[in-house]
């Protein structure tokens, strides 16, 4: 425990700092600062992924790395604030906090601490876990941490923290402003296809008794369970399906009707069944009013087609596909657009007239986010304007009334999820550009990223070769062809 004031520095800080500051003498580094290098804390680690990417490795990894112990606590689900600072002692059955409870199964007074899914703590009338770690993970206030349990300060200024969640919104602002943000995206399917050869598959036939000459898998076998049999950022289904191809091999070993095996990629099928994983390709020709947009999940990226008609009606705007308040406003943002800029882009008026209905299949999932925006509007637009939109094109971004393109998260995500679904182009919000350096160089070659700032570049990319608009008889109500509104090139706003 700390002697004298909170700000004291006990005797083996002071005996450690006084070690390390002789080194820096020779070096030229004055007194003063060395000092202040010795007694510099380390910042608190914020590891923020989708499960399965290998947060609680890394911080095991940090552990060993560092010579220290590892002591993990799992903060899901607690509503207590007792959990963090412990019960007083005149309750009956008081028990430290898990945090005191942590050191003493540690035994040390700097192991690396880890604080487990943060975002999942709860709040209810027993108050508020996030707002008591806010003590604990504060550099300046947990050097005399009060646990109420042991009623005395206790030094927390040598615990090198780290904390592990899912979703970065989840997390209290001020709990998060404590801590520095360590971002883990999912892996690329030739990063997964790596893992699996050097850690996976070994582990795997150790589990179940196997040899590596027992138990062999060919690359394009991995490849076939990573992109039939899995949807994921991380590792952990691809894992249980290895497991799964492992015990069947055992079996058939130990009733001797093989001795070895060298699963290929015809041979995938037969012991793990049909794939369970159909993720969507590129469609296979331009369509008018349908657009291909890119969305992120916990379990990593897909592709996803924005379908829009028009038909007879009354000029309203219908949607389906159990869509957001989010993605509702970035149709509703979309249609404006297009209304308010009709003229330039050879949009008949008198097609308001009729009804829009917007459509995001699969209609049974929820599905939520502004990176949709552009998306919808090329898909309205290509509706209402009579011109196709490519097959061969994907975006991403959100989209405001005047036609900017705002930036989104999660393009690593997309960009794979692009790549893997067979398209050749690729839009960006041009903001995003900066976290191309983080893209892999090979998702990079095999895409052509372009980036856009207004929706007018949009549809110049997307939209294909003009065509004139479409306007409703009101006899027959069937489309009629009226002529285009303007000779210029259709996609590009002229103002």
């Amino acid at each position: 425990m700390p002697r004298g004031d909170k700000g004291a520095y006990t005797d083996k800080q002071k005996r450690q700092a006084e070690h390390i500051e002789e080194g820096y003498e020779d070096r030229g580094v004055s007194s003063k600062e060395a000092k202040a290098r010795a007694m510099a804390k380390g910042p608190i680690l914020l590891f923020i992924g989708p499960p399965g990417v290998g947060k609680t490795s890394i911080a095991k990894s940090i552990a060993r790395s560092l010579g220290r112990k590892y002591v993990r606590a799992s903060l899901g689900g607690i509503r207590d604030e007792a959990d963090i600072r412990g019960h007083r002692r005149t309750y009956v059955g008081a028990m430290p906090g898990r945090v005191i409870q942590g050191m003493k199964q540690a035994g040390t007074k700097n192991p690396v601490f880890l604080l487990d899914e943060v975002d999942k703590l709860g709040v209810s009338f027993q108050g508020d876990p996030a707002s008591a770690l806010l003590e604990v993970l504060d550099p300046a206030q947990n050097n005399a941490f009060v646990d109420h349990y042991l009623g005395v300060p206790f030094d927390l200024s040598e615990v090198m923290f780290i904390a592990t969640a899912n979703f970065l919104q989840n997390i209290p602002a001020p709990l998060l402003d404590r801590m520095e943000v360590v971002e883990f995206a999912g892996y690329t399917e030739a990063e997964k296809l790596a893992i699996a050869k050097d850690y996976l598959v070994p582990r795997q036939r150790d589990e179940n008794g196997l040899t590596a000459e027992q138990l062999q898998t060919t690359d394009d076998a991995l490849r076939e369970v990573i992109s039939g049999y899995t949807r994921e950022a991380g590792v952990r289904q691809l894992e249980r399906e290895l497991g799964r191809l492992a015990r069947k091999v055992a079996r058939r070993i130990a009733a001797h009707e093989i001795e070895r095996a060298a699963i290929d990629r015809a041979d995938v099928r037969p012991a793990l069944g049909r794939p369970r994983v159909h993720p969507e390709k590129a469609a296979s020709e331009d369509q008018i009013g349908i657009a291909t947009g890119m969305y992120y999940t916990p379990a990593g990226g897909d592709i996803m087609f924005v379908e829009a008609s028009v038909m007879p009606g009354k000029g309203e705007l219908i949607l389906t596909g159990q869509l957001g308040d989010v993605m509702k406003e970035s149709a509703r943002a979309a249609w404006t657009f297009a209304r308010a800029h009709a003229a330039w882009l050879s949009i008949d008026g008198r097609v308001f007239e009729r009804d829009l209905h917007v459509h995001v299949p699969a209609g049974a999932i929820p599905k939520d986010g502004p990176s949709a925006g552009i998306a919808m509007a090329t898909a309205i637009i290509s509706a209402l304007s009579g011109r196709p939109a490519s097959h061969e094109i994907a975006m991403t971004g959100e989209i405001t009334l005047s036609g900017r393109v705002l930036p989104i998260g999660g393009l690593k995500e997309k960009l794979l999820a692009a790549l893997r679904g067979g398209l050749k182009t690729v839009l960006i919000p041009a903001d995003n550009e900066k976290d191309l350096a983080e893209i892999p160089d090979n998702v990079k070659r095999g895409l052509n990223i372009i980036p856009v700032r207004t929706a007018d570049e949009v549809l110049a990319n997307a939209l294909t070769a003009p065509l004139t608009p479409i306007d409703w008889d009101d006899e027959n109500e069937t489309p009629a062809v009226i002529p285009a509104a303007s000779e210029e090139r259709p996609g590009v706003v002229t103002h």
